[in-house]
């Protein structure tokens, strides 16, 4: 998998930003492609001035939702068996699924935005979405709300990571943080980071989930 990801961010990172939407388009849909290895060298290079951070943001946003329309659609159209038939080709399996299903049924409409900052969850929650056909306007609008949420904190921890290790790493090394077990000191320190942003993520997740039931209850 680390040689596929290598591949893919070799042969479409030098697109700029198409290669931004491109990828986080995968990130988004049935390839479990890390949204860490597009962001945050993304927000490096902002750091650098070598890319603008809005067109960068957008593009990121673009890509998450045009990748989870893909999954909705793909659900819709064809249905959970052809779901878990082919799932199993990306790493995507029954139980998977279930706790997909379980987790839409559980949190409702609104897990199409929480469900974008948790990681595993991020990939698939399209799926059951598409196959209790959500309203669409409403899915694209969770959907990119979430998916904006964690994208901007993406950019915006490259953009540090750019400030604080530019002298000693370049983009290279940013994406070997995620795809190698061999890490330097300031890979795991930059990984280290990623692991607190998913955790204020999750904290976020459930402030947001607690007030969504509170006012379910009032209503």
């Amino acid at each position: 998998m680390a040689d596929i990801i290598s591949f893919i961010t070799q042969t479409v990172g030098s697109l700029g930003y198409i290669g931004i939407f491109f990828m986080m388009f995968l990130e988004s849909s049935f390839f479990p492609f890390p949204s860490e290895v597009v962001m945050i060298p993304a927000g490096y290079l902002v750091y650098k001035g070598e890319m603008n951070v809005y067109i960068a943001v957008l593009m990121g946003i673009l890509g998450s939702l045009v990748g989870a329309l893909f999954n909705y659609f793909l659900a819709l159209k064809f249905g959970r068996i052809f779901v878990l038939k082919f799932g199993k080709y990306f790493f995507f399996d029954e139980n998977t699924m279930y706790k997909m299903e379980n987790f839409f049924v559980k949190h409702g409409e609104v897990s199409t935005f929480v469900g974008r900052l948790i990681p595993v969850i991020r990939q698939y929650i399209s799926l059951p979405a598409g196959l209790a056909k959500m309203n669409l306007a409403k899915f694209s609008f969770y959907t990119s709300f979430g998916a904006g949420i964690w994208v901007i904190i993406l950019t915006i921890l490259g953009y540090y990571v750019g400030a604080i290790f530019s002298a000693q790493m370049n983009v290279g090394d940013i994406i070997h943080t995620f795809i190698s077990s061999n890490l330097t000191q300031e890979e795991e320190q930059i990984k280290s980071y990623v692991t607190q942003a998913v955790i204020f993520s999750l904290a976020s997740v459930a402030l947001i989930v607690s007030v969504y039931v509170f006012y379910s209850k009032k209503k």
